[in-house]
């Protein structure tokens, strides 16, 4: 029988149908990617077989018991904490562990070691971005849609090599594109990627450069009148102090030409329907909340 599930690689979350042979394919009824599948989720299949996997403990190379095993760690962390003090040991989590297992592994490490240096994926990769929606928008709720990259006119790629690292999602604007030639494109990017061969206009922002290229942006939608300033009055906290920090900001610092500046803030405040998408070139920084 097969079992409808969800892909666990990027966080597009694709939908598949399992098979208990290892037979994979896409679920057509699910909204993520309406049956397509990217090379990861086409070869999750093979993840199923044990050859070459470790399936014991193994100590300097030859296979041991749990107990052993768990003796031994248990010795070396000891040894680490008299020798030292307990802030010399440290944990490095998974992304997918599960609610109770982290509290397992956090209160093994405060509760029991006395040190705080527990980290996992999932806080190294998405944290700034949670934190910023939440301050953004008072929730960590993406406030989008995939739909809506479809019936954009314009959509702005921010830090995102979409083509490489979320590809069903490059696939869905690509065939969007295709079916709406009229659509644009923008790649925001250091870096000249698979991803611009999409785009209409590839801005080859200096790093950390997004920051003054979208507060130069804010500070002409403002002095061009582009601004719903009753939507403002309604739903916007802190757009004073946000626009005179973009009127202070230099566009120039964004490493893009007035030419390339003109261009893009043209084809924003011409078009109704603009949608951004970022990835974590953006929230992988050191200012990558704000």
């Amino acid at each position: 029988m097969s079992t409808c599930t969800t892909c666990p690689y990027c966080g597009v979350g694709c939908g598949v149908i399992a098979s208990p042979d290892g037979t994979i394919k896409g679920d057509a009824q699910h909204p993520a990617n309406l049956g397509r599948l990217c090379s990861k989720g086409s070869a999750l299949g093979v993840t199923i077989d044990l050859e070459g996997r470790l399936l014991a403990p193994t100590v300097g190379g030859f296979e041991t018991g749990w107990d052993e095993a768990i003796g031994l760690v248990a010795r070396k962390f000891s040894e680490a904490m008299r020798v030292h003090v307990p802030e010399s040991v440290e944990s490095y989590a998974s992304g997918e562990f599960l609610t109770d297992d982290y509290y397992g592994a956090i209160k093994l490490m405060k509760g029991f070691v006395g040190a705080a240096n527990i980290d996992t994926n999932s806080r190294l990769c998405m944290a700034s971005s949670v934190a910023g929606h939440k301050r953004a928008f008072g929730t960590d709720t993406v406030p989008g849609t995939y739909e809506d990259l479809e019936e954009a006119d314009l959509i702005v790629l921010v830090g995102s090599n979409l083509a490489w690292c979320h590809p069903v999602l490059h696939q869905r604007i690509a065939a969007a594109k295709e079916a709406r030639p009229e659509m644009r494109v923008v790649n925001v990017d250091p870096r000249r990627t698979a991803t611009s061969q999409l785009a209409d206009l590839h801005l080859s922002v200096a790093p950390d450069g997004d920051v003054a290229l979208f507060n130069g942006l804010l500070a002409h939608l403002a002095t061009t009148g582009r601004v719903n300033q009753a939507y403002v009055e309604a739903h916007v906290n802190g757009f004073e102090p946000a626009l005179a920090a973009a009127y202070a900001t230099d566009a120039a610092a964004s490493g893009l030409s007035a030419d390339d500046l003109a261009v893009f803030y043209s084809m924003w405040t011409g078009t109704e329907k603009v949608v951004t998408v970022y990835s974590q070139g953006v929230n992988h920084s050191a200012c990558g909340t704000d």
